[in-house]
């Protein structure tokens, strides 16, 4: 877009638009709460979600399927291959290859999100997804897997980056937090899909060949939607007040995109909820583009503090490791099919996916505050009880058991969906593209450290003692929820700025 033309105030449009600060009590219809409803059909909002999530199904399939695919590639019988002897650390390049690719992708983010804006960045995941998966499925050696597997992961950055920016700035203020909450629940259903897909190929010949393959398809129905729908109109509209654009153009483009986000039922109201919103972003001072040193100053550094906050803990209570231990705990509780250790991931795969549910239906009626506060006391326990089991309870494997349960699914009821939920909502607009970047930043790469540092951890201190500093962990998160983290349910995106930052 062309950066010289002159903006124009607000008041071509039937609105005043001042500095932030200046605007009286009269133009102040979002902070007032007062602002137009939100009228919407529900078939035109599935897609505008759906597209977008498919990014978060692609990031879970790649979870459940490399579990079952490192096992596949291992096998002298079924591998297909003459270098299928790899050594620990050539199994770790593989799984964490779209680990690293994510951060390297978070990294991107940081550089091209309000540039390309939201829909663009999700088409490059998109490709990015399509082929890292081809360039994996049919590598000839390690070296080029592990570049696939890397490719692969620069999507999940983008697109874990930008299908919650995309969706939050496009869905309905009244249904955006189950909206955004139901992207993780699509995360939790790739990991299932992989590890079922997977199962179902571990004894076919090259079948890690096939279960990386099998996610193109999804790549492409990505793309090409993600190209068929329209731009965000918050970020076309910050483009205006920014100069970065004719600012008529830019608001009859804007209103365009609301019409076919909201479909028929939005009536003559597209204009004015556009209007709305670039009053408010006017009211709060949006007209200047944001700059580096402004992430970490003032509104931003407290809607940096809350995202990056919750997304820490979300790693850091010990979420990668619990699972880790899931197959030994079965084992030791004497389920026959613990000793599959794909079986014990399907069964832990669906509970995450029904407690997702659960949190996507009450995440808008009940709040984001209540449900993190209430998971994250239930995970609290959950830790204290597999400390306890691992130091003095070995005898009682039930204990484990209900611990582990309760674990996952006080997670999916708060960290899993919520963490993602906040993040996309909290940050002020020019500096969304920026702050959400380095939230995404900090969950892929605590996500790296608790991996990497767990073994080490548990070799010196002890499985019990792990779970139980993961304990008093999940303890410092409670009161960082209560005391840090605002309620955002029924907010505009406008009024979250205005009101809790």
């Amino acid at each position: 877009m062309a950066s010289d033309h002159e903006q124009p105030g607000l008041s071509s449009f039937g609105k005043v638009g001042k500095s932030s600060g200046e605007i009286g009590a009269e133009h102040e219809p979002l902070i007032n709460g007062i602002h137009s409803s939100e009228n919407y059909s529900a078939s035109a909002a599935i897609l505008p979600f759906l597209f977008p999530a498919l990014g978060g199904l692609l990031y879970g399939y790649d979870i459940g399927s490399t579990s079952c695919a490192t096992i596949s590639i291992e096998s002298a019988t079924v591998s297909g291959v003459s270098w299928y002897d790899l050594s620990s650390v050539e199994i770790g390049l593989i799984t964490s290859g779209s680990l690293y690719g994510a951060l390297i992708g978070s990294v991107l983010a940081f550089n091209i999100a309000d540039f390309l804006g939201r829909r663009r960045e999700l088409i490059t995941a998109a490709i990015s997804y399509f082929v890292g998966a081809l360039v994996t499925a049919f590598a000839p050696n390690l070296v080029v897997m592990v570049i696939g597997r890397f490719v692969y992961g620069i999507g999940i950055g983008l697109a874990m980056h930008s299908a919650p920016m995309y969706i939050a700035e496009t869905a309905p203020s009244q249904i955006r937090g189950l909206l955004i909450s139901l992207k993780e629940f699509f995360i939790v259903l790739g990991m299932v899909a992989g590890y079922g897909i997977g199962s179902l190929l571990v004894e076919t010949v090259a079948g890690w060949r096939y279960m990386y393959g099998a996610s193109t398809p999804l790549a492409v129905i990505m793309a090409i939607g993600m190209w068929w729908l329209p731009a965000s109109p918050r970020w076309l509209l910050l483009c205006a007040i920014q100069g970065k654009g004719d600012m008529q153009e830019l608001r009859e483009t804007a209103i365009c995109c609301v019409c076919r986000l909201r479909g028929q039922s939005i009536g003559d109201s597209a204009s004015e909820q556009v209007d709305e919103i670039l009053t408010e972003l006017s009211y709060v001072g949006e007209e200047k583009e944001a700059t580096l040193g402004e992430v970490f100053h003032g509104k931003c550094l407290k809607a940096l503090i809350i995202g990056a906050g919750l997304v820490l803990f979300q790693q850091i209570t010990g979420q990668p490791s619990v699972l880790y231990y899931a197959a030994s705990i079965f084992q030791s509780a004497g389920f026959s099919a613990a000793s599959d250790a794909t079986r014990v991931s399907i069964l832990l795969g669906l509970l995450k996916l029904i407690m997702t549910g659960v949190a996507v239906v009450a995440v808008d009626r009940l709040g984001r505050r209540p449900l993190l506060l209430g998971g994250v006391s239930g995970m609290v326990v959950s830790l204290f009880l597999l400390g306890s089991y691992y130091v003095f309870l070995d005898d009682v494997p039930a204990i484990a058991v209900a611990a582990l349960l309760l674990y996952v699914g006080c997670y999916q009821l708060s960290f899993g969906p919520i963490g993602w939920l906040m993040i996309s909502e909290v940050f002020p607009l020019r500096h969304r593209g920026r702050g959400l970047s380095i939230a995404v930043l900090v969950n892929f790469g605590a996500n790296a450290l608790v991996t990497f540092a767990f073994s080490p951890l548990e070799a010196w201190l002890g499985a019990g003692i792990v779970f139980y500093v993961f304990g008093v962990i999940a303890v410092l998160s409670l009161l960082f929820i209560f005391f840090i983290v605002p309620e955002t349910k029924g907010l505009t995106l406008e009024e979250i700025e205005a009101k809790c930052l």
